[in-house]
């Protein structure tokens, strides 16, 4: 199975900015060919959707709380996933996740099959 790797995350102030990237550690994996997705999970909470993005970036879907201050985009010559966030807010203080998928615009975990680790994100006030 894949082997997603984030990296980016960090302590910001409210208001400041991060770029998570997310890319898989082996060479056969088919990165163009899936969905993408970013999800996070803080401190007490269950895990929840962020973001995700088609196959060749034509189409992004995002929760609500996120929509005008985050951007998805993916770049597939580095194989490489990315979340801009932009504006940020004590509550967006969590541990952000990758993930990949075989269906499009879908905000439900369970279609999603392979993660990393997820990296930090502490936004302080």
């Amino acid at each position: 199975q894949v082997q997603l790797v984030e990296s980016g995350g960090g302590l910001v102030q409210t208001g400041g900015s991060l770029r998570l990237s997310c890319a898989p550690s082996g060479r056969t994996f088919s990165f163009s060919s899936y969905v993408m997705g970013w999800f996070r999970q803080a401190p007490g909470k269950e895990r929840e959707f962020v973001a995700t993005i088609t196959w060749n970036g034509g189409s992004t879907y995002y929760t609500d709380s996120v929509k005008g201050r985050f951007t998805i985009s993916r770049d597939n010559a580095k194989r490489t996933l990315y979340l801009q966030m932009n504006s940020l807010k004590p509550e967006d203080t969590a541990v952000y996740y990758c993930a990949t998928s075989r269906y499009a615009n879908t905000r439900n975990e369970r279609e999603y099959d392979a993660w990393g680790q997820g990296t930090q994100v502490t936004v302080s006030s």
